[in-house]
């Protein structure tokens, strides 16, 4: 083949060999995906398999170009699957259409793959993937693009910073509690409070405080326990959810009863066009003689109120079925996805209905995904540039030439000679909460009879083994931000692992309370434990419980912190004049999204002085000046 050939002559023998054999997990198939993954088919890789859960929409198609109209309303991964297959018909390559934080895709299934290629396009999603892959100690390339900006760069536990090494400065648009509550005036607060207020509290982690804020003064703070209390009164509808009621609770509660409360505050619509109460039973008769499809809803035109009706109605039931039927029985939660269709079209129907309440103009679905996903329009070229800088990237990866990667990013900038610059892959930050960690996997056999007191008993037998973690006796067990044990909390120790909703894919960190007299760099790092079933072949006599990956923990020696005022370490130092200035852009969650770039050096400039170019190019905020992609002014240049 002669793509073969090639890779031999640039890359050598043996990388052209694990090219052709190395296992890649790429996740997304959207913008980059696209690009991506034809450039992978046709470079040589041969095993390929793709997760995405959105499917094809009209607006896609003037950028995923494996994309036609005829594919509108299919799996993105299974039509860019077949499309690199009809690019390359020897290929092994496989298709899912799946959220990639479902617990299916837990650390086992990640170890299979020898490589990760990131092309999502949103933080949190990326934030798991990062996590996971840190767990299954398997290397990862993460992509990101805004606009005519993008970056590459490489992640390997232990060797490289991770993707939340450093923070994600996102600017996000805030809104007062009392309007989001009580007084909308625009789409916006409507999607904001069917998203962050009634999605959250209904099937979510509480947000009570994302995209809204109160002024420290005695109106917010009676409005802030009001919403409190309205928080409480909605949780106890939870005990409604799989009900055949459900859909009828959530709807009497927000569109009636609270509107009513609000009615009854006569001097607040003095001077505003008061709300209007709707009708369960009313909508519902109308809605039975509606040709409206709630499994099927348009996307691009605004609803009328008798089919938001319809949509709120049918999605409140599906949500609540998937609840209902988590893995276990045990009830867990559903993050906002706006890929994930039940949630969008949930907040979209809410968000129309209480618009319809206020006297607000509708907005469509599709309008209300790219107001709750803060999309940022994307470029293809830029695509195309990201997707063939992660192809040469997972070439040196696969191929164990780790020395040769490097981070590189695309700034479009026409007064300079080169739009993409590079930089070694910088070191681990010592104080990350997330890489600065120990991965192990917990392989449970029965989750039903192994309680958290065996999980705590097990690994202070450790200590006395040569496997000893450091931890010492006063440890703490928590998942995400669940508090399962410490000290003064035992409640859980005689509850199974099901009875707390540990189950596969999940992951708990144990960290050593007290940390005086540490004898060891290791006794300052937490663990965390990816739960798993046992091996295949220990499937006839599992052992109860086991924790094994002790071989492949990375050390922990204290690093040197970054000097403020370090330079770009490659051959391309980037040279100012004195009032010049070098920024990184906003990390976006945006359609492609932008992932973490690096500090370059600014000489002789004031914070004042910093703040007011930034301002002139339209960066704006205190983190402008440390965290964000190259961009220079009209007089800096670039020496080779």
């Amino acid at each position: 083949m002669r793509t073969t050939e090639q890779l031999t002559r640039i890359f050598g023998q043996e990388a052209a060999t694990r090219v052709s054999t190395a296992r890649l997990l790429v996740v997304g198939a959207g913008g980059i995906g696209c690009e991506l993954l034809k450039d992978l088919s046709m470079s040589g890789f041969q095993h390929i398999e793709a997760v995405d859960l959105d499917t094809i929409d009209l607006s896609n198609l003037n950028r995923q170009f494996l994309f036609q109209r005829r594919h509108i309303k299919r799996p993105k991964s299974e039509v860019a699957i077949q499309a690199i297959r009809d690019f390359n018909p020897g290929i092994d390559a496989h298709a899912r259409q799946a959220n990639i934080k479902e617990p299916t895709f837990d650390v086992d299934w990640f170890s299979q793959f020898d490589l990760v290629l990131n092309a999502l396009d949103n933080l949190e999603a990326r934030r798991h993937v990062n996590t996971v892959c840190l767990a299954a100690h398997v290397p990862l390339i993460e992509s990101g693009t805004a606009g005519y900006l993008g970056q590459v760069t490489v992640i390997k536990g232990g060797e490289t910073e991770c993707f939340e090494c450093h923070p994600k400065p996102v600017e996000r648009k805030t809104f007062p509690i009392c309007t989001i509550r009580s007084t909308p005036s625009a789409p916006i607060h409507c999607i904001v409070w069917a998203k962050n207020y009634l999605f959250a509290q209904l099937f979510g982690e509480r947000q009570d405080d994302e995209d809204m804020t109160a002024e420290e003064d005695a109106e917010n703070m009676e409005e802030l326990k009001q919403l409190r209390e309205e928080s409480t009164a909605l949780a106890k509808l939870a005990e409604a959810m799989g009900s055949p009621e459900f859909a009828r609770v959530v709807f009497e509660k927000v569109f009636s009863s609270d509107i009513a409360r609000l009615l009854s505050m006569a001097d607040m619509w003095k001077h505003r066009q008061p709300p209007t109460q709707l009708d369960y039973d009313e909508l519902e008769s109308a809605a039975l003689d509606s040709d409206f499809d709630p499994m099927s809803p348009g996307t691009h035109s605004a609803m009328s109120l008798t089919d938001a009706f319809a949509l709120f109605k049918y999605t409140a039931a599906r949500l609540a079925q998937r609840l209902d039927s988590d893995e276990q029985g045990t009830r867990g939660s559903i993050s906002f996805d706006k890929d994930d269709e039940d949630a969008l079209n949930f907040v979209a129907a809410t968000a129309s209905l209480r618009s319809y309440v206020f006297g607000i103009d509708q907005t469509s679905i599709f309008e209300t995904k790219a107001m709750a996903g803060n999309i940022i329009p994307a470029i293809a070229t830029t695509n195309a540039v990201v997707a063939g800088m992660m192809v040469t990237q997972a070439i040196m990866v696969v191929s164990e030439q780790m020395s040769r990667c490097h981070t590189a990013y695309v700034s479009y900038n026409s007064k300079r000679s080169r739009s993409v610059l590079s930089e070694p892959l910088a070191l681990p930050n010592p104080v990350c909460a997330v890489c600065r960690r120990r991965y192990l996997t917990l392989r449970v056999a029965d989750l039903s009879r192994t309680t958290l007191g065996d999980v705590v008993d097990y690994l202070h037998m450790l200590a006395e083994t040569e496997n000893n973690l450091y931890l010492g006796e006063d440890i703490s067990v928590v998942e995400g931000s669940r508090i399962l044990y410490d000290l003064d909390f035992e409640d859980n120790m005689e509850k199974s692992m099901e009875e707390l909703g540990l189950w596969r894919g999940r992951m708990i960190t144990v960290a050593r309370e007290d940390l005086d007299d540490v004898e060891s760099v290791a006794g300052t790092v937490p663990v965390v434990l990816s739960i798993a079933g046992p091996r295949v072949e220990d499937a006839s006599q599992p052992l109860d419980l086991d924790i094994e990956g002790f071989e492949l923990i990375p050390e922990f020696a204290p690093l040197p912190p970054p000097t403020p005022d370090e330079a770009v370490p490659n051959g391309d130092q980037l040279h100012f004049a004195d009032d010049d200035v070098a920024v990184v852009v906003d990390d976006s969650d945006g359609d492609e999204g932008l992932a973490t770039l690096h500090h370059v050096k600014v000489d002789n400039i004031s914070d004042e002085l910093a703040k007011r170019k930034l301002s002139d190019i339209g960066v704006r905020g205190e983190s402008s000046i440390k965290r964000r992609a190259v961009a220079t002014d009209d007089e800096a240049t670039i020496s080779e």
